[in-house]
């Protein structure tokens, strides 16, 4: 047998004959790490432990230590799983079953959706499956052959998977005698190492994820190495439950929804406020950057879309409409009718960078099956903008928009990460473009001097952008911001600047949002604060609370002074217990309560309660005002005085 050379990531290297397992290369490193591994990564491709080495390569084996290792884990806990269903479900279908950041789903064609009754049957045979401790194994069939053998299973989409996917050889894995499916793997050494998991819940699905296909049942489930990791994070989807921004969103009357208008908030007075107050927030931290706002028609003729391409690419994801004969789109997107305010005019080099804000409503044909909240809606609007620059302000510029970013997610206090998405192999335009554009902003996050994470060849066929994800207090990542350089719709829609040199030049543009859209950042921060916004941007920021009708005068006095002060004041002037009127004032999360009675009433003074602090005794009305302006004056935001 011939000998070849297994290098390992400590340096060292280890020689073993042609054709011996990763498995056998681990025991020969040490008896613990045979136990423990999971897997391998052999040339940068992840493999079982099973996988046969047949000429010198890099090995690094996997452990539950290894950043790779939970989405193993939990792939190889959905196919336990849908061991376990067609174990209790003989005439179940199998569809697909992936690891997701939060665990595992896997979906299946039944003759009726599953009940909770049944997710603990299933669990239960997962258990029992697990304990036999069944070796995932590694099959390789001729492509006809794992054809015929799914479709006398009576697994008519696993026959077609194999169709689309498999070459004229495909892998399908066996767990034990108890299930094979068609997959690439790789998967754990067997079912002994699932240990601690659970199922969450089932919704319905459909095949490759279209209505229009087979409908599907989908189960959830989890897994984690450590039952303490597992018990925690159930304590967070709990947790989450209770931030959920839907419950909370109507709980504290912040918006609605009606079948009549699917996919379109109707916001109430405290959520108009909110987001009002947001918008406001934008545009002041806009227009010292040297923004503009403008405002551009909400319904264009095709011939707008034509130019732009979306008619061609986006179409079906478009509200389109007929007036006199002509076809016309909802906007979807800002950025073609911002190319239009740019050809209104002849511009200089000296108008550059010109920076457009936008905030007017958009609408998207979501499929009704994916609308959720405010997460996932068909009307929006964005914290957009497009800026117009020449080649050599483009690093420049993205540094000034990282540092922006910067500023707005400090300002709520959401930690975020960046991810730099690279020249995709579709590109259009010139090579030596996508060049300059990626040197030009790395230069920006690197003077920034911001870690970033690299995605090669992610970036959108137009240009490379830069990705922001926010973490919230659960420790969720959601993606909001977003800067893309486009050199493609300048060119679509002839722009020109006269340089410097007085010859014609095509500007480059800067998509970018930062809260994205107002409705899913909302969204966010529901979550994130649990409903309880800091003072500075709560729809209420104190309710005044009268003890009895002798105190409810003095009350409105109080509210009128607050208000004119420039703090978002109500009254709770009802016939109730003022132990009822705080708690109702709690469950809104307001953040604070002023009550009144006899003695405040004398003293002209009120009783503050804090949503945060509890009870913090008496206070002159006017120091209360004072001390709520300057803990909002911390932020920056000073209410106009009126």
């Amino acid at each position: 047998m011939n000998q070849i050379a297994v290098a390992l990531p400590d340096g060292s290297v280890v020689r073993v004959e042609s054709g011996t397992r990763v498995r056998d290369v681990a025991a020969s490193i040490s008896p613990r790490l045979a136990r423990t591994a999971l897997a391998a990564v052999v040339g940068g491709r992840m493999v079982d432990l099973s996988h046969a080495l047949e000429a010198d390569a890099e090995l690094r084996l996997l452990t539950p230590d290894s950043p790779e290792a939970l989405e193993l884990y939990r792939h190889s806990a959905a196919h336990l799983m849908a061991a376990a269903v067609t174990a209790l479900f003989p005439g179940a279908q199998c569809g697909i079953g992936p690891a997701t950041d939060d665990g595992f789903f896997y979906d299946f064609v039944v003759d009726r959706p599953f009940v909770p009754e049944d997710l603990e049957a299933i669990e239960a045979k997962m258990r029992e499956l697990a304990a036999r401790d069944l070796p995932f194994e590694r099959r390789m069939l001729p492509k006809d052959e794992a054809k015929a053998h799914f479709a006398a299973r009576g697994e008519p989409l696993k026959v077609e998977l194999i169709e689309d996917k498999g070459g004229p050889v495909v892998s399908c894995y066996a767990l034990g005698d108890a299930f094979l499916d068609f997959c690439t793997g790789p998967h754990v050494p067997s079912s002994g190492r699932l240990k601690a998991f659970t199922l969450l819940s089932t919704s319905n699905a459909y095949w490759k994820g279209d209505a229009k296909n087979q409908p599907m049942q989908r189960i959830y489930g989890t897994a984690y190495f450590s039952d303490a990791d597992l018990k925690a994070h159930l304590a967070r989807v709990e947790e989450a439950k209770k931030r959920d921004h839907r419950r909370l969103g109507r709980e504290l009357g912040l918006f609605t929804f009606h079948p009549w208008a699917p996919g379109a908030a109707f916001w109430l007075a405290k959520g108009t406020t909110l987001y009002h107050l947001l918008a406001d927030y934008m545009r002041e931290v806009l227009f010292p950057a040297g923004y503009v706002e403008i405002k551009t028609p909400l319904v264009f003729n095709k011939a707008l879309w034509e130019a732009s391409g979306h008619w061609a690419h986006y179409r079906e994801n478009m509200f389109l409409i007929e007036a006199e004969g002509e076809q016309m789109g909802v906007k979807a997107m800002n950025c073609p009718g911002h190319m239009l305010v740019f050809a209104a005019e002849g511009r200089s080099y000296r108008d550059l960078p010109l920076r457009y804000h936008e905030q007017t409503a958009l609408h998207r044909n979501e499929a009704s099956g994916v609308l959720s909240g405010l997460t996932r809606v068909r009307q929006f609007s964005q914290d957009d903008a497009h800026i117009f620059v020449m080649e050599s302000q483009i690093g420049e510029e993205v540094e000034r928009l990282i540092r922006l970013v910067e500023r707005v997610y400090g300002d709520f206090g959401l930690p975020f990460s960046m991810k730099f998405s690279t020249r995709p192999a579709d590109f259009a335009g010139e090579a030596s473009a996508w060049d300059h554009a990626e040197a030009e902003l790395r230069r920006a996050m690197e003077a920034v001097g911001r870690p970033y994470t690299v995605d090669e060849g992610g970036g959108a066929f137009y240009g490379p952008k830069i990705d922001f994800d926010v973490t919230d207090a659960l420790g969720r990542r959601w993606q909001c911001a977003t800067i893309q350089l486009d050199y493609q719709m300048p060119q679509r829609f002839d722009l020109k600047y006269v340089g410097a040199d007085n010859a014609e030049h095509r500007p480059v543009v800067i998509h970018r949002a930062i809260f994205g859209s107002f409705e899913r950042f909302i969204a966010v921060l529901l979550e994130h604060y649990a409903g309880a916004f800091p003072l500075w941007i709560a729809p209420v920021q104190a309710a005044v609370l009268p003890i009895a009708d002798r105190h409810a005068a003095y009350a409105a006095e109080v509210r009128d002074r607050l208000a004119a002060a420039g703090l978002r004041a109500e009254l709770d002037d009802r016939q109730e217990k003022i132990g009822y009127k705080i708690r109702e004032a709690q469950l809104q999360k307001v953040p604070y309560m002023l009550v009144v009675g006899d003695r405040e009433l004398a003293d002209g003074t009120v009783s503050v309660r804090s949503r945060a602090a509890g009870d913090r005794g008496p206070s002159a009305v006017g120091a209360f005002i004072e001390a709520a302006l300057a803990e909002v004056r911390r932020l920056g935001r000073v209410p106009q005085e009126q």
